[in-house]
């Protein structure tokens, strides 16, 4: 195994897979559909490409759609700035943004808090000043959902990071790992913060089908991050899990979702 600097694991730990462009006129994702043999950057600035992005998982993780619903809300009000039926459209934006993926609990949970903040402020009577006022309202509550996760996925981190020791094996089940969230992930960010500490664990990542996460994203995080990670491949009949028990090689079940 290479040996890895703290600033080579933290480009993968620190990675932003979901972020606000620099002009703020825009919300970039890393297309997670195309990983691992293709590294692409994608720009969404209209309403049927962030729909895209989320029904077909080019963004994915319940943390890192929220993230992404809350930049799309923010943006789309902002590239339309203020008009009539401000409030309408936002309403409207929110529902349809939502459709993309239903079963996403963070999606409508991100996109009412948006959508809450600006009519807190009053956007239901707002005028054209005050309307402006508001997008950047909406700007400041989309970052706060950004930042309180990655709040709370070191906070996972650290102690889910205190539960192991040294050496240790540890069996995943799809991918939580930084792509899914914001920094670190949730079960992964154990191992990755781990990792940065010179904590070294062995990870066995099995199987998730069909999308394939484990193979896919997992172990591609891992890897990049210099993490012992052994991709566990079985029949089809017989689980990843039960085949590691049975070996007992695995000391520590993490199960991601």
């Amino acid at each position: 195994m290479s040996i890895m600097s703290k600033n080579d694991i933290t480009k993968i730990t620190h990675a932003d897979g979901v972020r606000l462009s620099e002009e703020e006129q825009a919300v970039v994702i890393l297309d997670q559909s195309l990983l691992p043999n293709t590294t692409e950057f994608r720009k969404l600035t209209e309403p049927q490409q962030m729909y895209e992005a989320i029904h077909k998982l080019q963004v994915r993780g319940a943390p890192a759609i929220g993230i992404c619903a809350a930049y799309c809300m923010y943006v789309l009000a902002a590239r339309r700035g203020p008009c009539k039926d401000f409030a309408r459209h936002l309403q409207e934006d929110g529902e349809y943004l939502i459709s993309s993926r239903p079963t996403a609990v963070n999606l409508p949970w991100a996109v009412k808090r948006v959508i809450g903040a600006a009519m807190a402020a009053g956007a239901e009577d707002a005028d054209e000043t005050a309307q402006a006022e508001i997008i950047e309202v909406m700007k400041r509550e989309a970052i706060a959902i950004h930042e309180e996760d990655i709040e709370m996925c070191r906070a996972i981190s650290e102690y889910g990071l205190s539960l192991v020791k040294d050496g240790d094996g540890i069996l995943t089940h799809c991918n939580a790992g930084p792509l899914a969230t914001s920094r670190y992930g949730t079960a992964l960010g154990p191992i990755l913060l781990g990792k940065e500490k010179g904590v070294e664990l062995k990870v066995f990542a099995d199987e998730t089908r069909p999308l394939l996460q484990g193979a896919r994203l997992t172990t591609y995080e891992l890897h990049n991050a210099g993490v012992d990670v052994t991709h566990v491949t079985v029949d089809p009949n017989e689980s990843s899990g039960t085949a590691l028990i049975t070996l007992e090689v695995s000391d520590t079940g993490v199960q991601t979702s």
